[in-house]
């Protein structure tokens, strides 16, 4: 069996699926990404390619995410053809469509069966966009946004079946897509992802290390910035701090921007952000981390009294799903695509995304009381297991799916 992944930013969503398939040792993996830094991975072919073209700084607006994408795609094809002398050919070619590197595989092998993942279709209203008041929609976004799903058109005929990993991002997309596309997540690893009442985090200014007895709360995104609610949490933290005298914030993250704009001011959202907040804040008990190794981030996790995740209406992000798989009590933004897996009350508590002092009255009440608040961790973490577990839930959801675009003499054998 021979399975193509492609993907910018190597693994990004197919790290469990691709390690899986890589482990059973029976098939050849190549994985087409631009991540230049990628690791060589035993068991399987790392293959950098370049985006043929990028649009410059002063392109159409309206074309220039599709001239970019268009690049991708001829980059990415060029690779394709490459493999293809080499004698490759791939059974199932499994990629990402929203940078539009799917594009043209089918001009390279037109018979080979394509699985695409459509993560999220570009809205001028209901998602992202526009949400937040404080940062408003432009006179020409929703022309902008509209313009940017091209690649999202052109890849629904390219793909035989594509997947999004969850109800609000599947129908972020029209109708007419709906036929293609199944819902099912990437997967969490449950049996990694555990609670560990005797986790510890050391941090440098610190004397001891943090563990469960203390009053942690953390805040994690992969940029510190307003499309996941960086700014709400930094005006709740003044009022955090000052209720509860102990308590201590660990904050990971980086200082750039994945989605939407970047902040004009220096220093980035989290300068921005500290400016504001100012003397109102024992900066002592503040510890901003970074991006920190998979294992350092669990630990924060696993001693972290109260989770805090917040985001717009936009793409659920994985460490949601994560700190709810390790038990921890969530705090979350009351939008869409957070209801898909927390339950206020149940699975977690949901506070309004624009009242940054009710955000902070939750957290203290959490941090004050975590023993009548632990069971939410545990039914957390319940709900993943049963719904988002890679091995017994999700994995054999995708399996399946492969398998139906395969002939019988081909398919991957579930174990």
């Amino acid at each position: 069996m021979n399975v193509l992944f492609v993907h910018q930013n190597f693994p990004g969503q197919y790290r469990e699926l691709f390690q899986w398939l890589v482990a059973q040792g029976d098939h050849r993996v190549v994985f087409l990404t631009q991540r230049r830094d990628a690791p060589k991975v035993e068991g399987a072919e790392i293959v950098i390619y370049a985006a043929h073209h990028k649009a410059a700084k002063d392109a159409y607006p309206l074309s220039s995410y599709w001239e970019d994408c268009c690049g991708n795609g001829y980059g990415a094809a060029l690779a394709c053809e490459k493999l293809r002398r080499e004698g490759f050919r791939p059974d199932v070619i499994l990629g990402h469509v929203g940078w539009g590197e799917l594009t043209f595989v089918k001009e390279v092998w037109p018979d080979v069966p394509v699985l695409g993942f459509f993560e999220y279709y570009f809205l001028a209203e209901g998602g992202s966009v526009g949400f937040d008041p404080e940062f408003p929609a432009g006179p020409q976004t929703r022309y902008t946004m509209h313009a940017r799903n091209a690649v999202n058109f052109a890849n629904l005929e390219t793909v035989d079946l594509g997947h999004s990993p969850t109800l609000w991002q599947r129908n972020t997309f029209p109708e007419s897509f709906h036929r293609k596309l199944y819902v099912c997540h990437d997967g969490i690893r449950t049996d990694r992802l555990t609670p560990d009442p005797a986790a510890q985090v050391g941090l440098g200014r610190l004397e001891r290390p943090l563990t469960r007895e203390d009053e942690v709360f953390t805040y994690i995104a992969r940029n510190m910035e307003p499309v996941r609610g960086f700014h709400v949490f930094m005006r709740a933290l003044p009022h955090i701090l000052e209720a509860r005298p102990k308590a201590r914030a660990v904050i990971i993250g980086g200082n750039g921007s994945s989605y939407g704009r970047p902040s004009e001011a220096p220093g980035g959202y989290r300068a921005e952000m500290e400016r504001e907040v100012g003397d109102r804040v024992d900066w002592s008990r503040v510890h901003f981390v970074g991006r920190v190794p998979y294992a350092s981030y669990r630990q924060i996790v696993q001693v972290s009294r109260c989770h805090v995740y917040l985001t717009v209406p936009f793409v659920l992000s994985w460490s949601l799903l994560e700190a709810m798989a390790m038990g921890a009590t969530v705090v979350a933004s009351d939008v869409a695509p957070v209801r898909e897996a927390v339950e206020h009350g149940r699975t977690g508590l949901l506070v309004d995304f624009f009242q940054p002092e009710a955000l902070a009255r939750q957290v203290a009440e959490v941090l004050a009381r975590p023993d009548d608040f632990a069971h939410l961790g545990q039914a957390a973490r319940d709900f993943v297991v049963e719904t988002h577990d890679f091995r017994t839930r999700t994995l054999p959801v995708h399996l399946g799916r492969i398998n139906s675009l395969l002939p019988p003499s081909r398919r991957i054998a579930p174990r």
